[in-house]
């Protein structure tokens, strides 16, 4: 046996599915072996693989142990003259296999070996080479050196920018997202060393392999797809911490004392610099637009008080209207998270929704004050018209400074084209107009030479279709179009700002990027509703205000509830979020249809009584339109109509 792939996979279903998919028919071509190693998900990756993948050895673990132990399970078990350490969130070429075990076998003296890895924009990823991260090659990455002089032979080591991409090269480094290793090397070096958990791993096992004796290469001549979400990982805290600890593990391990303690000052340093500029970066995105809505609030809210107190000679109370000023400021910003005015892309419609809740709220506050703390409700009223004006000029402003998910006009229906044969670009056509997008095309594209059916034309044509029809976004259905067609569709593209996203067959979602910052995004096209932010939110307050009121009235409500010590204790549940009152009917196994995930359900959203006993695929029909056109108003009547169950 020539090639055992593993794959560690922990809550990563579709893309796992994805990725198998392609690593099945990569090995048509070349005799091997897949392991798929499982480190406790939740989200039903295991039983997809038992029931999509038999022929797949399967490890289960019942708890997270991380990348290197994981992988170093399968690795004892494989048999394989060469092991690949794949990510699940990749997909690989029909004939990647068969190239990379060739090349290996025409280098005897090669012992690992890392392949050309594009985002999901068809983008280069520059880590498909890198340098060792010696304290000088780790000084130009932490400090933004490489990224200034990428083609640097002093600055760029990190990722090797000065070696040409599309040219085979010896590197220092492979990446795990695809890091093939000869089986006779990894005996005579070890495995991965399980003092990592996650980040640096592949760093410490390609170094150990040169030292051992071996070339590791960067082999251009095949392409992966890696879905690696780079700037919002990179972003994340969490991430700033594990990676730099994992290279003081490396440094302390390979280098000289002297140079280790030099390293592991450079790499603190970096942990606080780099963690301190995550926070601030992730408070600035999340609280800019609101702490600038208050801001705009307040400074309105104060002209207004000063004409008005000019033109009606009526003075308000200082030590009052100082608090008022900023309660109201800080109302209107509340209600417009409430209602999803902060959520991107922006949409002009939740603006009067939420600045008119925010006004009423208001209102009705003022109105049961005393008369001692009320000084003018036509200062509110004018407030609220100038506030929202305010408001209005800050998104028009967004707007035509170009900041990104503030588009007031112009474009905003999308023109997609399909890539495949009929049957599959039908299927896929029907999801999309079962979305919310907004589509204003939708063409199909042959990939046969002499089509039969509706098509704009053959894949070998797609340069012209895209400019023709104006297509912003290509979706290739996997069953009819390779692997390499679609990544090589993707690089020839990669400057056209398309989006891509693939379908794989039988399954309701697709997989693809939409900007940098999604760009390992999973889309599930056609049961998002649920799943999107603001219905999540919404969701959530609706729980919590549900139970408040419900704790409320509770001896009145304990009159109808058929188990009254369950239904107290399912309040508390619900208040802290281990449940949800409304959520998919139980009885299901609707698992196959890869519904978004939500809290567990005190009830189903069926209205009526609960004791009816619907057939399994009546259920699941259920279950799917709940999460397809999820609406806040389909838990209010749930929760009222089936009070009497809220204790099940």
């Amino acid at each position: 046996m020539k090639l055992s792939v593993i794959i560690v996979n922990y809550n990563v279903e579709q893309f796992l599915e994805q990725c198998l998919n392609s690593a099945v028919k990569a090995l048509l071509q070349c005799s091997g072996e897949i392991w798929v190693v499982d480190n406790n998900s939740i989200d039903g990756s295991v039983d997809m693989v038992q029931a999509k993948f038999p022929d797949v050895h399967l490890i289960a673990n019942k708890e997270n142990l991380g990348f290197s132990k994981a992988n170093n399970q399968a690795m004892r078990k494989a048999n394989g003259e060469y092991v690949l350490l794949l990510n699940p969130d990749t997909v690989v070429e029909e004939d990647t296999f068969k190239k990379v075990v060739e090349f290996m076998d025409a280098h005897p003296k090669a012992g690992g070996l890392g392949v050309k890895m594009l985002d999901g924009k068809g983008n280069f990823l520059p880590e498909s080479k890198r340098g060792l991260p010696t304290p000088s090659v780790a000084f130009s990455k932490i400090f933004g050196l490489s990224r200034l002089f990428p083609k640097s032979k002093r600055f760029g080591k990190y990722h090797l920018g000065y070696l040409d991409k599309d040219k085979i090269h010896k590197v220092d480094i492979l990446s795990g997202a695809f890091m093939l290793m000869r089986k006779s090397a990894l005996d005579k070096v070890g495995l991965l060393d399980e003092a990592f958990f996650m980040y640096g791993e592949d760093i410490d096992l390609s170094y150990r392999i040169i030292k051992g004796g071996y070339d590791n290469y960067y082999f251009p001549d095949t392409r992966i797809i890696h879905y690696k979400g780079e700037s919002t990982k990179k972003s994340s805290v969490n991430y700033v911490f594990v990676f730099y600890n994992a290279m003081v593990i490396f440094a302390k391990k390979h280098f000289s004392q002297k140079n280790a303690r030099l390293f592991s000052a450079l790499i603190n340093l970096a942990i606080y610099f780099r963690a301190s500029m995550a926070i601030a970066s992730r408070l600035i995105k999340k609280s800019i637009i609101p702490i600038i809505d208050i801001l705009s609030f307040t400074g309105v809210l104060w002209i207004i008080a000063y004409i008005y107190q000019e033109q009606t000679n009526i003075t308000f109370p200082e030590n009052i209207f100082l608090y008022a000023i900023g309660i109201y400021s800080l109302a209107y910003a509340f209600f417009y998270w409430f209602s999803g005015v902060y959520d991107k892309p922006f949409k002009m419609i939740k603006l009067p929704v939420g600045h008119l809740l925010a006004s009423l709220v208001i209102l009705s506050a003022y109105a049961l004050l005393d008369k001692s703390y009320q000084f003018s409700r036509a200062f509110i009223l004018i407030g609220a018209l100038g506030t929202f004006m305010s408001a209005v000029f800050l998104r028009y402003t967004y707007h035509l400074l170009g900041l990104s998910g503030y588009v007031l006009f112009g474009k905003s229906k999308k023109r997609f084209a399909i890539v495949g044969e009929v049957q599959e670009c039908e299927r896929v056509s029907g999801l999309l107009h079962q979305t919310r997008e907004k589509i204003d095309f939708v063409g199909h594209v042959s990939v046969t030479d002499n089509p039969e059916g509706s098509f704009l034309g053959t894949y070998n044509q797609l340069d012209q279709i895209i400019d023709i029809h104006e297509i912003d976004e290509l979706i290739f259905c996997a069953r009819d179009v390779s692997a390499q067609q679609t990544i090589e569709c993707m690089s020839r593209f990669d400057n056209r700002g398309l989006d891509f996203k693939i379908a794989q067959p039988e399954t309701l979602f697709l997989i693809g990027s939409n900007s940098i910052d999604t760009s390992g995004d999973l889309y599930m096209l056609d049961v998002n509703s649920i799943s999107s932010v603001g219905n999540r939110r919404n969701k959530r307050l609706f729980d919590i205000i549900s139970s408040i009121i419900l704790l409320l009235i509770l001896p009145f409500v304990l009159l109808f509830i058929k188990h009254p010590l369950r239904f107290i204790g399912n309040i508390f549940r619900v208040l802290f979020g281990k449940k949800t009152w409304v959520g998919y009917i139980k009885k299901a196994d609707f698992d196959h249809l890869q519904l978004p995930k939500i809290k567990p359900g005190i009830i189903g959203p069926l209205i009526g009584s609960q004791s009816h006993n619907p057939k399994a695929d009546i259920v699941n029909k259920i279950n799917l339109i709940y999460a397809k056109d999820y609406k806040l108003s389909t838990d209010i009547k749930a929760l009222i109509r089936n009070i009497r169950y809220l204790g099940n």
